[in-house]
């Protein structure tokens, strides 16, 4: 709490990373309920500009080196749950 959360997400890909690779992070609360994207990366990032998240989530990824990491300013303890990161760079998944 109060400390910066970093949440770590590498990949690999049998392709090369192009323009069109995509990062999706979503986000399910601890007591359940509606999965939310609260961040998207295409060629440039995308943090959310809704929800519990707004404003908090800053990009500290780089693809060329299979980083697709993010991280949360202020965590507070209510914003414990299940984060996913995705990440899809056509024609691999």
């Amino acid at each position: 709490v109060g400390e910066q959360a970093l949440l770590k997400c590498s990949f690999r890909s049998s392709s090369p990373i192009t323009e069109s690779l995509l990062v999706d992070w979503t986000y399910r609360p601890l007591a359940g309920g509606q999965m939310e994207t609260i961040f998207h990366y295409r060629s440039v990032p995308h943090p959310t500009t809704a929800g519990r998240f707004k404003d908090r989530i800053i990009w500290v990824g780089n693809v060329a080196n299979g980083d697709a990491s993010i991280a949360i300013q202020s965590p507070e303890l209510s914003d414990n749950g299940t984060f996913i990161c995705s990440v899809k760079n056509p024609p691999d998944v």
